[in-house]
């Protein structure tokens, strides 16, 4: 549902000028890591209040990998608009959770959805294109919290995503061209506990990309 409804907000923002815009899909790879940020959680029937810094490690090459997809019109040869998805993951360092806890990851994905503005100077060095772009949108982790006997383990809408990236392209054809940049992500997720109460954390997250890039 929110895939679709995300697609189709894009297509109704877009299709004015669709006939005449360049398409680019983009599918990337890379190095994800983040920051240590505070965590808090109340309310809980199972999980006292608390609030404590966490540690995070992206772990981008275990499955499901880090990766994201991104689908852009460019409106003229400097300025586009598209929408963005990236699994983001992120999980606590052996040995860094706190007591009662078996688990507090988001390694099925710190998932976002966001739609991007970018600017790129066609050619600017040699053959290479370097761009930029930033965007707004939502953050659906798959989320995984154990303590004791609860058990949170469930895909959930937990807040607000802005993107941030800055990158080089490099045609190898007509229609095909490769590219390596750096990605940010910010998330605020207040997370609904099975206890009833709410984790909140707002998660940075820092990556070197790769990915190819296709054009119609």
């Amino acid at each position: 549902m929110l895939r679709r409804s995300s697609t189709a907000l894009l297509l109704g923002l877009l299709s004015p000028t669709v006939a005449a815009a360049e398409i680019e899909l983009s599918f990337y790879l890379g190095q994800q890591t983040a920051p240590p940020s505070r965590v808090s959680i109340a309310g809980d029937r199972a999980i006292p209040n608390q609030s404590f810094q966490q540690p995070w490690v992206g772990q981008s090459l275990e499955w499901p990998v880090y990766a994201g997809v991104r689908a852009t019109m460019w409106r003229s040869s400097s300025f586009g608009i598209g929408l963005d998805y990236a699994h983001n993951k992120v999980k606590p360092p052996a040995g860094t959770l706190p007591a009662g806890f078996s688990a507090l990851e988001f390694t099925d994905g710190l998932n976002t959805w966001t739609i991007n503005g970018y600017r790129r100077w066609q050619n600017a060095l040699g053959r290479a294109t370097p761009y930029v772009g930033a965007g707004i949108g939502l953050s659906v982790p798959g989320v995984e919290v154990r303590y004791l006997g609860s058990d949170t383990f469930e895909y959930q809408l937990t807040g607000a995503a802005a993107t941030w990236l800055a990158g080089v392209s490099y045609p190898l054809s007509d229609k095909w061209a490769v590219f390596g940049e750096y990605k940010g992500t910010y998330t605020s997720n207040a997370v609904k506990l099975q206890g009833g109460g709410t984790l909140k954390a707002n998660i940075l997250t820092n990556a070197l990309n790769v990915g190819v890039s296709f054009r119609f």
